[in-house]
């Protein structure tokens, strides 16, 4: 083998060496920076550590160099151009290793921290964040500078690799040292993905023990940040003190059947409502569109209409700018955790969530989504968690007039959506529903049927919210001539507002949608200006059907709450925006925090710390509830549970 990669596989060791060099002269560089203080007995930990991890990218990155060589036919081998090529692989791969050394270098200076999700998240943030670092180093001059080293770094290794190249090697010899090469890759990624970076005491031991390519592909993979390492906290004591009240300030008591922390349950004094439920949240649908939020152009005539005949909420905010985000808000009614959402993360399976509550008495529960619900992991997440996903795949072909990258046009979904409902309750029809449906036509590239409104396909987002509009008021017409219409209760939501992406910091404005409760035989028509969060919607939902339930929601129902405690959640990759109080408080990593006015609810009367309190609070116990598993759907008998804590609390 050391032959082998002394000779005709020598690349792929010179790739390996490169690797190890660098990243360890960069945790060097890391480690005696000023501010770190690494104590004496932390260095041959840290390092050695460090040096395991090096070594797993080092065989990960040279492993199919390796294979590649040693598949190489003796005649291309010995070619001066396919040497060539390898000398100039070598000179690319050195100059990107010590680009990605500064980057970490630069990264440090930021966050003090190896690259995680907000390393992610700049690549989402690509035009501000790059030009933040243009303006704020010598990038240019940096860039320059740095083919320096990598061409003397080229000039060294190329004549050896030019001559050992043209070493003979056999076929089996090389596909036996190749082979090996891909088992050390694949063992060394199994072992360090366990996290050994955990035995060191420190959170800088831990960083600088870190490999910058390891950590930017596990934060990609794990989509998430550690809240308590990276945000504003509270002491245990403080936190737990703040917690109970908030969470119980809508009427929750403490469960008898109780299992975890986040755990409680809801009584309602009136008999439950046993009515099915369409939740429809719509793509890209901020308030700004709609003409009772002042747009003049008339493109929500539908809505607008509907609007008078529902329970209409005006002072609602989005939790996010992506679907996803909308999604886990409806779903698990849980404040946006930092990083990317909970439906895109791994092990998201068997959470508390709407479906958990619907199935749990019998309704059969859909998601219907009108693209492929692979994009995002809707699917996955949705299916794990007591709903049967449905989507692009399943609607005949015959049915399409008109679909774009995102899917089918609304109004196909909406049809389908009918058909679906019809077999969810069952050949006697009496087998109660609930269904989540998400639509996609109000997204770019805003294309549609011809000939259902008056702005022609592809013409812009206008469109777009008037042809979605047309197709939720075609869906409620249809409806309306469904023997199970009257005892529907329909409930339209944006996922998010149309312009609140592109921008690390949050445009809270952007973030306000519109959220209708509709079903005239149950649901009194009335206008309600209170302060409210996306994840407030499921449990003012189950109200509304007089639901008495275990819940490990962290929304509320509005109408059990006092005014005074109204607040909404807004946030996006790694800011965590909490509105309260007329006051926006904004939470970042390596602990910052800001203040600043919002008029979005009624006054309270609390001091900026209290609010800045209250703001952690929401967002670390989240956070911890979701990393503990106290979120997860426990599969207890809740009904019988819920009777149980009925007797114990009696209205």
């Amino acid at each position: 083998m050391t032959a082998l990669l002394r000779g005709r596989l020598s690349p792929a060791a010179v790739l390996g060496l490169l690797v190890i060099g660098i990243s360890g002269a960069v945790r060097l560089a890391l480690a005696l920076r000023p501010e770190v203080r690494l104590a004496a007995g932390q260095w041959p930990g840290t390092f050695g550590i460090g040096l395991y991890y090096d070594f797993a990218v080092a065989t990960l990155i040279a492993a199919p160099a390796g294979l590649v060589l040693a598949l190489a036919p003796e005649r291309l081998a010995r070619n001066g151009i396919f040497r060539g090529v390898c000398a100039l692989a070598i000179a690319i791969a050195a100059y990107g290793l010590l680009v990605i050394g500064v980057a970490e270098w630069v990264f440090w200076d930021e966050f003090a921290a190896r690259f995680n999700f907000i390393a992610v998240d700049y690549l989402i943030y690509t035009r501000e964040v790059l030009g933040n670092i243009w303006q704020s180093y010598p990038v240019g001059w940096w860039l320059a500078l740095l083919v320096l080293p990598a061409a003397a770094i080229t000039a060294a290794a190329a004549p050896i690799l030019w001559r050992r190249m043209m070493e003979p090697a056999p076929m089996r010899a090389r596909l036996r040292v190749a082979t090996l090469l891909l088992g050390m890759a694949v063992v060394s990624a199994s072992l360090v993905a366990s996290g050994q970076r955990g035995v060191l005491a420190g959170d800088v031991a831990q960083e600088l023990a870190g490999n910058g390519i390891w950590e930017f592909f596990a934060a990609l993979r794990s989509n998430e940040l550690d809240y308590e390492r990276y945000y504003a906290t509270l002491s245990s004591e403080h936190l737990h003190a703040l917690t109970g009240p908030l969470l119980s300030r809508s009427g929750e008591r403490q469960s008898a059947a109780r299992r975890s922390l986040a755990e409680r349950v809801v009584l309602d004094s009136q008999p439950e409502k046993r009515l099915s439920v369409v939740l429809i949240s719509i793509e890209s649908l901020g308030a700004e569109f709609m003409s009772a939020f002042g747009n003049d152009k008339g493109i929500t005539p539908r809505l607008d209409e509907l609007a008078k005949e529902s329970l209409f909420f005006t002072n609602v905010f989005a939790t996010g700018n992506r679907t996803v985000r909308g999604l886990e808000a409806l779903s698990l009614a849980l404040p946006p955790t930092p990083g990317q959402s909970i439906v895109k993360r791994p092990a998201n399976g068997r959470l508390f969530t709407l479906g958990s509550v619907f199935e749990d008495r019998g309704y059969a529960t859909r998601f219907m989504y009108g693209g492929y619900g692979y994009f995002d992991g809707m699917n996955a997440f949705f299916s794990a968690n007591d709903y049967q996903a449905v989507d692009r795949t399943a609607i005949r072909r015959e049915s399409i007039q008109h679909e774009n990258i995102w899917g089918v046009a609304d109004e196909h979904l909406f049809d389908f959506a009918l058909e679906e409902i019809e077999r969810a309750r069952g050949t006697d029809g009496a087998r109660p529903f609930f269904a989540h449906i998400m639509t996609t036509s109000n997204h770019r590239p805003y294309t549609y049927p011809e000939g259902r409104i008056d702005i022609p396909s592809g013409n812009g987002r206008d469109g777009a919210v008037k042809y979605s509009d047309f197709a939720i008021g075609r869906f409620i017409d249809a409806a309306r001539s469904r023997p199970w219409f009257d005892d529907t209760v329909f409930v339209i939501v944006a996922d998010h507002g149309a312009s609140a992406r592109g921008t690390t910091s949050i445009p809270v404005e952007q973030y306000r949608i519109p959220l209708l409760i509709f079903s005239p035989k149950h649901v009194a028509a009335a206008r309600v200006g209170r302060l409210m969060s996306q994840i407030d919607v499921a449990p003012t939902l189950l109200g509304r059907l007089r639901f008495s339930y275990h819940t490990k929601f962290m929304g509320r129902d509005i109408f059990r709450a006092d005014p005074s405690d109204d607040r909404a959640f807004v946030a996006n990759y790694q800011t965590l925006g909490y509105l309260r109080d007329g006051r926006l408080i904004t939470l970042e990593p390596r602990r910052k925090s800001s203040v600043r006015s919002f008029p979005a609810g009624a006054a309270a009367g609390l001091s900026d710390e209290q609010v800045r309190a209250e703001a952690i609070a929401w967002y670390q116990t989240a956070a911890r509830y979701y990393r503990t598993g106290q979120l997860d759907d426990d599969e207890s008998n809740q009904i019988a549970a819920t009777e149980a804590d009925a007797r114990r609390f009696p209205e």
